[in-house]
């Protein structure tokens, strides 16, 4: 798309590869291009400008999962295959987000059963795959080493980089040809310089998505919704450290007092009018893939985008 020169704009967002087809040498039935934006979310001038995706989160272990989400999605929880199976056929997800929230167990060692984890949901999904891994340094770099080696060829989206740990994980995605989630906490010069930190130890541009930590709704999300607008901003203007997709998970919506102490028959629809809510918000902000839990948030979403995208160009 050419620059929109409306706003005096000239810059483009950069484009990120995700999920490799088996003329691709993985063995995804997708891949998508992410990025490529040249202005504000839904001002496209032309309609067939790509959506923001959806991907549905799944977890190892999930006694650290929503108990909503549990609950209303029953067994299923106790096996990712199918659960990720289900995101792709059922749910009609657009990738896979595995949580290993394994790890965050004080006594995990399993690194080998990981690898074993995420080789179960690539040959359950045809979906390009998302791999959020662990939250310890002691251990984040077997564990992305394990999920990078696992995942050869399947262009993963790993996550997740931050300023304080993020060579570990950088590593498994150079060795690997991965991409690398960026986040910050909503802040705008921590996106930028932790981009540039990355790129000075060989991580290129095009492997690169900003996550900018997205509050829920009513708790900081208006925070998160100003550093994406100034993000893009930036991007459209020519900061080529900020020219990058970006990734958010409202799914943190499902933690938040309101819907954690709902009771009843209402348990459900709070949970996902919060959730939707948010992700809503972030599209509108310019995120292009938006992480979801509830599996009834995903069609509500996606027909709100779609409504959206076909008032483009008015």
């Amino acid at each position: 798309m050419e620059p929109d020169l409306r706003f005096g704009w000239t810059g483009t967002v950069g484009e990120v590869i995700l999920g490799a087809t088996r003329s691709e040498g993985g063995t995804r039935s997708r891949s998508y291009r992410i990025g490529g934006g040249t202005t504000l979310p839904f001002m496209e001038k032309e309609v067939a400008s790509p959506s923001p995706l959806i991907a549905f989160e799944i977890c190892d272990d999930p006694q650290y999962w929503s108990p909503i989400v549990n609950d209303f999605t029953g067994e299923l929880i106790h096996d990712p295959g199918a659960w990720a199976k289900t995101a792709e056929t059922t749910y009609g997800a657009d990738l896979v987000r595995l949580c290993l929230t394994s790890t965050k167990r004080r006594d995990f060692s399993e690194i080998s059963e990981l690898g074993k984890t995420v080789e179960t949901v690539l040959a359950s999904t045809t979906l390009p795959l998302v791999i959020e891994g662990s939250n310890e340094p002691k251990i984040d770099s077997e564990v992305f080493q394990k999920c990078g080696e696992t995942g050869q060829n399947e262009r993963l989206l790993l996550g997740t980089a931050e300023a304080g740990r993020y060579r570990s994980i950088a590593a498994a995605a150079l060795a690997y040809n991965h991409a690398i989630i960026a986040q910050s906490p909503i802040d705008i010069n921590l996106a930028k310089q932790l981009n540039i930190l990355l790129k000075e130890i060989g991580v290129q541009k095009d492997h690169i998505v900003i996550d900018p930590y997205t509050g829920a709704l009513g708790y900081g999300f208006e925070y998160s919704y100003s550093a994406m607008e100034r993000i893009r901003f930036s991007a459209l203007k020519g900061d080529a450290d900020l020219a990058m997709p970006m990734i958010c998970a409202p799914s943190d919506s499902l933690t938040i007092k309101e819907v954690r102490e709902a009771e009843g028959t209402d348990r459900n629809a709070i949970a996902v009018e919060w959730e939707f809510a948010t992700s809503l918000a972030a599209a509108v902000a310019g995120a292009e893939i938006i992480c979801v839990r509830h599996p009834d948030t995903v069609g509500r979403l996606k027909a709100a985008i779609t409504s959206l995208k076909a008032r483009t160009g008015v």
